[in-house]
């Protein structure tokens, strides 16, 4: 059940998946993250992913957005199993998106990488300003702003193979 949104902007509607990328020695790669139109909203860390195109699967998704947002090419066996769901509606440029979200892994066989955003879409490229690969303790320690906003808090249960049905999350 989704709580009543803010009639604030226009909905988007849509299927969703992010992507929590480990490297070797247990770091999340996390984008360093801005909304131009929306200043008031700050900054804050996000994990890779985006929406689901018209008949793609969340695998595809994965596999496109990892590409596009990052430049880290992997295939669909290399994602893991959408264990956890959630369900999140936040502002972005000038909508309300409203999202049925997977969150999957992909491990990576060696050290996390540079981003290469040469095929990142052009309001990403002005949105995400930099990244980090973290390492998974610093995030459950530090607890940055994150979207999801529970993923200082959910990620070592994720990781450990769990289950997760995140309730509803008006993150903005």
């Amino acid at each position: 059940m989704t709580p009543e949104l803010p009639r604030d902007l226009p909905v988007l509607e849509r299927r969703a998946v992010r992507v929590v990328v480990l490297d070797v020695v247990e770091r999340v790669l996390l984008f360093h993250t801005r909304d131009p139109d929306h200043p008031r909203l700050g900054t804050w860390w996000e994990l890779p992913g985006g929406g689901l195109d018209p008949g793609e699967t969340y695998l595809d998704a994965a596999v496109r957005e990892l590409r596009e947002e990052t430049g880290i090419v992997v295939g669909p066996a290399d994602v893991g199993a959408p264990t956890w769901r959630r369900r999140a509606s936040f502002i972005h440029r000038q909508s309300r998106h409203l999202q049925d979200e997977v969150v999957v892994t992909v491990r990576l066989p060696g050290r996390g990488p540079d981003v290469d955003d040469a095929e990142r879409l052009d309001y990403e490229v002005e949105d995400y300003f930099g990244f980090r690969w973290w390492p998974v303790a610093e995030v459950v320690t530090a607890r940055p702003r994150c979207y999801p906003g529970r993923l200082p808090e959910l990620l070592p249960a994720f990781l450990a193979g769990e289950e997760i049905d995140e309730p509803f999350e008006l993150w903005s």
